[in-house]
């Protein structure tokens, strides 16, 4: 079942609002989506499934996933208090940077400008087909919430550029962290040692910690 692109912001609430309170399963048989038994390998099936069914247009590449509205999307996993389960995936760390680019130019920063939250059951007692999707929110930073994450991700990045990877701890940051990105460890990707050679180190990601969507969703 293909969804045509929203054409503007109504569009794309309304179809937010047609899906809350829906079911995962229900949402998947509805878009003729096959559902694996659980997300254990299929990490970002349920994004897909959304893009589908929102009508997303950007698929891999760097674009917001809205690219006319420039509204990426995000999914927001609840435990069972319905809270933030887990930090959450902005973009990959441009590991061989070398300080010329800055927090305006960074796509940190553009994935983050506009957000649509979409909040979804994730609490391992209920299976998944029945977990049910929340009320969509449109989120934009403020200039106070701007001004910390561009001081996260300007220290983070100046570590990055020193070739300080290996100091890097997910204790960093009060919005912003930087944490290895891979399915395992054995999977290696170029950095910048402190010398300046080249250096080979796990693929790391910027999140937004738990604690920050937490308070985007109560507001």
């Amino acid at each position: 079942m293909q969804i045509i692109a929203p054409r503007d912001l109504s569009m794309l609430l309304a179809r937010c609002h047609a899906i809350a309170g829906t079911t995962i399963g229900q949402l998947a048989w509805q878009t003729g989506v096959e559902m694996p038994v659980d997300l254990s390998r299929h990490k970002g099936w349920f994004g897909m499934l959304l893009e589908r069914a929102l009508g997303a247009t950007a698929g891999n590449r760097q674009a917001p996933d809205f690219e006319a509205l420039g509204i990426e999307m995000k999914t927001l996993p609840l435990n069972h208090l319905g809270q933030p389960k887990e930090s959450t995936y902005v973009c990959t760390v441009a590991l061989q940077e070398k300080g010329s680019m800055t927090w305006q130019q960074s796509w940190v920063k553009r994935k983050l400008s506009k957000v649509l939250w979409v909040p979804v059951e994730a609490d391992n007692q209920i299976a998944l087909a029945d977990r049910y999707i929340g009320q969509a929110f449109l989120w934009q930073p403020t200039m106070k919430q701007e001004q910390q994450l561009q001081h996260d991700w300007e220290v983070l990045m100046d570590k990055v550029v020193l070739g300080e990877l290996a100091s890097i701890s997910a204790k960093e940051g009060d919005y912003l962290q930087i944490r290895p990105k891979a399915a395992h460890s054995r999977i290696l990707a170029v950095g910048s040692a402190k010398d300046g050679s080249v250096a080979r180190t796990n693929p790391k990601g910027f999140y937004l910690r738990s604690r920050f969507t937490k308070q985007l969703l109560n507001g």
